[in-house]
């Protein structure tokens, strides 16, 4: 683990590798999901915009060696950043067939300081040529597989629309990690009728299957989304700032303490975001797990069972 956090932190890992600052480079490559293109729906999942998940900030009139460029001058600018990670992120990032995904991340890794890739997409986007096509890549290249998995329960799938089961996912994971492909998990925190227990019983299954790492995102809600409209007609609970800084240190304590933690908190964008406002302020939420963790004397990993 990083000296300086209580968890096995990405960045930190990043650092070691490639000895400097490496940032990621979020990209829209003009996907589109079965969950927008009527395959399965046409709505997205309830907590989707009308990008796709993370699409604040891009500039989808540059093609990929444009929005990497463009990416790289703001992440020189902002965090002193040497190397770049090419991250595709917007909508389901392997739903086409191989030659094309061959294609788009071969442009990206054309780019010079771009030293890897991310790519994020659902479960039911894995066919095996895909993952084999993927596997390829990671061979060359610094890789990881996101996967959108958000919970362990159907029930929770089946609210938020995701038109798969918990045994989709399940087996997107075996598949990937029998291809030597490091996964990344997406998981949402507070989603309606999820108790703590059910929370932290996704967290152990994710220790039990041995996915590489993890990100933890906060319900919230954009604005123009299905989860808006419940928001708005009181439907949907939020957690507070407090409430959910002590869940995610519950989760830490819980998590293997060799999966790396990708994130801990996020936000959809100052412009389009409903609620709940404070997660805009993103440094005050890490602060405040940072210092729970020292309040409690606890790291990530002090409460896993093997």
């Amino acid at each position: 683990m990083s000296n300086s956090k209580r968890y096995n932190s990405f960045s930190a890992e990043l650092k070691s590798i490639f000895g400097c600052k490496v940032q990621r480079i979020s990209l829209d490559a003009g996907f589109t999901c079965p969950n927008r293109d009527g395959l399965l729906d046409s709505a997205g999942c309830i907590f989707c915009g009308g990008h796709g998940s993370g699409s604040h900030g891009i500039r989808r009139d540059l093609d990929i060696r444009g929005q990497l460029e463009d990416g790289k001058e703001v992440m020189r600018r902002k965090y002193k950043a040497e190397k770049f990670i090419a991250y595709f992120q917007s909508y389901s990032n392997t739903y086409a067939p191989p030659e094309r995904l061959r294609h788009l991340f071969g442009q990206a890794l054309s780019v010079p300081d771009v030293v890897g890739l991310i790519v994020a997409t659902r479960p039911d986007c894995l066919p095996d040529d895909v993952l084999d096509c993927l596997a390829q890549l990671s061979s060359r290249t610094y890789f990881w597989l996101e996967l959108g998995l958000q919970s362990i329960h159907d029930r929770s799938l089946e609210f938020i629309k995701r038109h798969h089961d918990y045994a989709c996912s399940l087996s997107a994971i075996e598949r990937a990690r029998a291809r030597g492909l490091r996964v990344c998990a997406h998981v949402i925190l507070g989603l309606p009728g999820e108790s703590r227990a059910d929370m932290l019983a996704t967290i152990d299954e994710l220790n039990r299957v041995g996915v590489a790492g993890v990100k933890l995102h906060l319900l919230h809600v954009m604005q123009g989304t299905r989860l808006a409209a419940m928001y708005g007609a009181g439907e949907v609970p939020l957690m507070g700032r407090d409430e959910y800084a002590g869940l995610v240190c519950d989760v830490l304590e819980r998590l293997d303490p060799a999966i790396l933690i990708h994130r801990l908190t996020g936000d959809g964008g100052h412009d389009n975001l409903l609620a709940p406002l404070w997660s805009l302020r993103k440094f005050e939420v890490l602060n405040l797990i940072d210092a729970e963790l020292q309040r409690r004397g606890t790291r990530q990993g002090v409460r896993f069972s093997p």
